[in-house]
């Protein structure tokens, strides 16, 4: 069998693949990478991964072209290496992704490129099943493709039911879009639905399984996360502020920014959906006065 059987066989497989030279310079991108990406191989072969394009990050919002770039290592040390980490998808958002990558070797033994094969692991069966739920009952916004403020509702119900009978606590972090109206007026609402969906994508991303994200309304998102303490809480919400700092859309050659203001707490048994919501609202406007792109959480939890 040539050569061309084989890379007819690689680019028709459903994981992302790309080649790379000793300069990090891709050379090849199969049709998996284009649909995990959202990048073409002409708007990516020629260039570097960092160069605006996949700007890996670690679980931690690390960008790894800075700092432990697998592709790096492996060209160094010739070594094979497995990592999971968030890769930038051309409409904005970023995207979980299990990555392999191996050296390519001359005869002598020299790496000369690399390879990596990445596999998109956002799509976890439990929230496919609940999206398909959310489809049939009418409880998914249709722009961001997240859950609405009605299926949002009785999720809270039931997590107000569940702290009473099992003492399982959960918490509410109430986001909003920073400057969002600035992209509407300047770029146009079209563009300013993109930035919606990029956010919510992000999020969706974020999530645990038995975590809900729901638009609230406007620019405005909602996320319950169930079984934490206010520590953990914290730490979410800055993880989530933090990737979506890091994430930005392209319009016209010129990449936009978006960040989040985030207000969090606790829920409380005698709290209402309207009292525990107005609480995380006010949080988040308290991030807003101090200066946005930051987290607030109650003190009093």
């Amino acid at each position: 069998m040539n050569d061309k059987f084989y890379q007819e066989l690689i680019e028709h497989i459903p994981d992302g693949v790309y080649f790379v030279d000793r300069d990090k310079r891709i050379t090849f991108w199969n049709k998996g990478a284009e649909k995990i990406t959202g990048y073409t191989k002409e708007e990516v072969v020629g260039f570097c991964c960092a160069d605006n394009i996949l700007k890996h990050i670690d679980d931690c919002g690390h960008e790894l072209c800075l700092v432990g770039c697998p592709l790096s290592q492996t060209l160094l040390h010739k070594n094979n290496l497995e990592v999971d980490v968030y890769l930038h998808h051309k409409d904005g958002h970023r995207v979980p992704v299990s990555v392999r990558v191996s050296p390519i070797l001359n005869e002598e033994g020299e790496a000369v490129g690399a390879v990596e094969v990445f596999s998109d692991n956002s799509k976890h069966i439990n929230q496919i099943k609940e999206l398909e739920i959310l489809r049939k009952e009418v409880f998914l916004d249709a722009l961001t493709q997240v859950a609405n403020r009605k299926f949002l509702e009785i999720k809270l119900e039931y997590r107000w039911h569940e702290m009473g009978l099992y003492n399982i606590q959960f918490g509410v972090l109430f986001l909003d879009i920073d400057h969002f109206k600035k992209f509407n007026d300047t770029y146009g609402h079209l563009i300013g639905d993109r930035v919606l969906f990029m956010v919510a994508k992000t999020l969706s991303n974020l999530i645990r399984g038995m975590d809900v994200i729901a638009r609230w309304g406007g620019e405005e998102f909602v996320v319950i996360v169930t079984n934490v303490d206010r520590e953990k809480l914290a730490k979410v919400a800055e993880r989530i502020r933090i990737f979506i700092e890091k994430s930005w859309l392209t319009v016209n050659e010129e990449n936009l920014n978006v960040t989040v203001s985030i207000g969090g707490t606790l829920a409380r048994k005698d709290d209402t959906i309207q009292s525990l919501i107005k609480r995380a609202d006010q949080l988040m406007y308290q991030s807003k006065e101090s200066g946005r792109n930051r987290v607030t959480l109650d003190q009093n939890i």
